[in-house]
Formats: structure tokens, sequence, C-alpha cells
């Protein structure tokens, strides 16, 4: 997920911000809810995502994780993270950060996200899920695995989880699917095998699965997309690279506004990641790093 380049026609007139209809699934191969689940778990299976999500109660202690306290320093972090980003909002001093630090503390006891087991970890290193651990991002070779390779635990991967981006929904699977077959729990629903929906007619998913999307048209112009979505342009349409590396890098763009020779070396790749996060620069947008010349590991 990130920015690229497309070349597209110079009169191309695609609403900014709007997904490409060549990216979307057309409305007839959507399927009929299934009637005897959410998202295509069993009941047991269904009972662990409500579990991650803190939408049932959960206890720290059953995966054997510590319950997070107030005084936890990634919790103290966040807390006070946010009462010097909101003083309106949260107060100030000690005491509104220990508020707001106890508040974080009690959200994040309360799902099995934030408190994964050892065997949880390893699944998502088996499944390739945890790069921040496992590989290092250069630019030229993206991410590449660490040598020798290295295998996170859940402390660490528990506190990692409290910063940045975190888990996401592909990780919840991957660590309830593995729960569920170590425990021998069915997973799937047995009404709809797993995919949530029921065939609206016959043969529709065959061709929902034989369907493939259509890129934009080709052409002599530059455009700056988003690939955080489906897909869809993010700046006008210009006619050479150079004025394309320049409206980046107007000042007037506020945050998305980059220097005009970082502009230039991501148009040369093409592409950048929507983020990267490195020890010793933290938090850079892709196309910052893209642009920077540097060793990342």
């Amino acid at each position: 997920m990130g920015r690229e380049v497309r070349r597209v026609p110079l009169d191309f007139d695609w609403p900014l911000n709007k997904v490409w209809e060549g990216f979307l699934t057309p409305a007839r191969f959507h399927e009929d809810d299934c009637p005897d689940c959410k998202n295509g778990y069993s009941p047991q299976a269904q009972n662990l995502y409500d579990l991650w999500y803190g939408k049932l109660p959960f206890n720290p202690t059953s995966t054997g994780s510590t319950p997070w306290r107030h005084d936890s320093p990634a919790v103290r972090q966040f807390a006070e993270r946010n009462v010097g980003n909101a003083p309106d909002y949260y107060g100030t001093g000690e005491a509104a950060i220990v508020r707001e630090a106890q508040r974080l503390a009690d959200l994040f006891n309360a799902q099995w996200s934030h408190h994964l087991s050892q065997d949880d970890v390893d699944a998502l290193v088996a499944a390739n899920r945890l790069h921040d651990f496992t590989h290092t991002w250069s630019r030229g070779n993206g991410w590449q695995p660490k040598t020798p390779p290295v295998k996170p635990t859940a402390g660490q991967v528990n506190e990692w989880s409290l910063r940045g981006m975190g888990h996401d929904e592909i990780n919840a699977h991957v660590v309830i699917q593995a729960r569920c077959e170590r425990e021998g729990i069915q997973e799937r629903c047995s009404t709809c095998k797993g995919y949530g929906s029921i065939e609206s007619y016959e043969g529709q998913r065959a061709e929902a699965e034989a369907w493939e999307p259509t890129d934009p048209p080709q052409g002599e112009g530059w455009q700056l997309w988003e690939t955080v979505s489906e897909g869809s342009p993010i700046s006008p349409v210009f006619a050479t690279a150079d004025e394309l590396a320049g409206w980046m890098s107007d000042p007037e763009r506020g945050d998305r506004w980059v220097p005009g020779d970082v502009a230039r070396k991501f148009i040369d790749d093409g592409w950048a990641p929507t983020g990267i996060v490195t020890p010793g620069r933290g938090y850079q947008s892709g196309v910052e790093a893209v642009g920077w010349e540097g060793d990342e590991s």
C-alpha cells in the first residue's frame, strides 16, 4: 500500500480520491449475506474474533500475558503523547497523564490483540506478518529478511501493538486460524463454508473469481495515485514529470509537501509505501523514505 505514479491521457478527468471504476468488483457479483454468521467464522471462532477486538470480556492472563498498568512505559508514552497533542481535551500535568494512561491500560487489557501468547506470535511469524521485527527495508531492495532470522517474543510484539499501526484484520485471521487448529476448533461457518455470504445464483462466485480489474487508460500525462484503497488519483494530470514533482514539492500542500529532489526520486522509482518506521528516523512517509539514501537496518 502506498503511492504510485501512473501515465494517463492528458485529458483524463476521473475525480480525485474516487476509486477507479475498473478496480471495483461489479455489483452483479455481490452475494447475499450468510444467515448464520457475521464473517464466515463458526460460533466458536467468532468468540475468538470478538475477544481479539474486546467485544467479549477478556482476561490477559488467559494467554499468559501480564496486564498493562498506567505506569507501563509503553502505556505511559502513549498517554503523554495524547495529552501533549490535545491538552484542551485531556488536561495538563501529571494527573492528566496518569488518568489517560489508566484509560489506555483498561482499553488495551480488554483486547486479546494486545496480549498475544508466544504461539500466537509464532503463527504470525510463520505467516510472514511481522516484518517490523523479521525484515529490514531499504530503497531499491524493499523488505528483506534479517540474517540471522529474528524470532520476536510475545512481550515485544504486545508492546509493539501499542505503537503505530499495530495489528490489522489479516493478523487477526492468522492468529484465530492458528488457535483453532491448535485447539481442534471448527473455524469456518458450516452454512457458507467460511465465505460469509451465499451465492445469489449458481455460478456467481466462479464468475466473480474469473473477473479481472482493468487499469485506467494509458497516455502521456503524469499523475499521482494512492494504493491504500483499491486505487484512486490524488493529483491533477501533468504534462511532464517535473511538473508533477513541482506540485508534490509545493509548500501550500501542507503536511503532504516533500522536498523537490525527494519528489523527483520517487517519480523515477514510480512507487513508494505509505510509510516506513526505522530505529534512527522513526516514522517517515514512503515518499520521503525512497528519497533518502542511507542504511535502514
